[in-house]
């Protein structure tokens, strides 16, 4: 039986892996065999990050509510509090979006929240 050559093959894989690292710093770019360990870890990384990402934007949007808020003098928790109880169902995302560019709107809603509670505005 004859024997195959792999250059092809070899020369694709090693091709794929070396455009994935570019970017990198040293010989994690240009050596294959430690270009192989880089990528494998950026991609952990990556998987990872794209869950982190989701906490650290609702994180994000959190501390922007209760800026927001206080400068109402009502904290965040008691914010969330009164709106659910106002039955206002509005997602962190777009509060922290009122609270920072519709000042006057993110008002209104804080006024809601707080008759909800039965506290003055």
């Amino acid at each position: 039986m004859a024997r195959i050559s792999r250059g092809i093959t070899k020369h694709v894989r090693h091709k794929k892996i070396l455009k994935m690292a570019k970017g990198y710093r040293g010989r994690s770019k240009s050596s294959f065999r430690i270009a192989i360990e880089r990528v494998e870890k950026g991609l952990q990384y990556a998987y990872r990050d794209r869950r982190v990402r989701k906490r650290t934007f609702r994180n994000l949007w959190i501390q922007r509510i209760n800026a927001g808020a206080r400068l109402h003098g009502i904290k965040y928790s008691q914010f969330i509090n009164g709106l659910s109880k106002a039955g206002i169902n509005v997602d962190r995302k777009i509060l922290a979006d009122l609270s920072v560019r519709e000042p006057d709107t993110f008002k209104a809603l804080i006024d809601q929240a707080q008759d909800a509670l039965g506290k003055p505005a």
